[in-house]
């Protein structure tokens, strides 16, 4: 039996809470969870920007831009070397997207919870908005039905 050392592959990382992550993909999929973020943009240790906004999408590609303007991020993997997820006090998570010595922290206001309960309920508020309006247009058929009968 022939056994190559160097094909021994190590178990994929496991982060849990806090740590450091580098891997793009793994980056966007955390990313992706996020909708409604304080923000904090940091150059040298110093504050440049802060406010609030909403995650509209997260990407990879080296060709375009990490945005944050109106009250929107449009978030680029490929514009940070990693992201460090921590721990508030209070045991809520943030994370810092990190490029050489600019950091924009995300600081969640939203919980992917909240976010899943809120899409069920716009569901099925859709659902019902759709159905009434299907029964109103069969009503409407049948009143036009009717008026066929009254000649005018």
């Amino acid at each position: 039996m022939n056994y190559d050392n160097s094909s021994h592959s190590f178990p994929a990382p496991c982060i849990i809470d806090f740590g450091t992550i580098i891997n793009k993909d793994d980056i966007r999929r955390l990313l992706n969870d996020l909708g409604r973020v304080r923000y904090i943009h940091t150059l040298e240790g110093k504050i440049q920007s802060e406010g609030e906004g909403w995650i509209v999408e997260v990407f990879t590609d080296p060709q375009q831009a990490t945005i944050v303007a109106n009250h929107t991020l449009y978030l680029n993997v490929q514009s940070f070397d990693y992201l460090t997820l921590h721990q508030s006090p209070e045991n809520n998570t943030y994370f810092d997207l990190v490029q050489d010595n600019r950091q924009l922290r995300l600081i969640p206001l939203s919980s992917p919870l909240e976010e899943q309960e809120n899409r069920r309920t716009i569901d099925v508020d859709t659902l019902e908005v759709m159905m009434n309006q299907v029964l109103s247009a069969k009503w409407d058929v049948q009143i036009d039905d009717d008026d066929e009968d009254i000649p005018f």
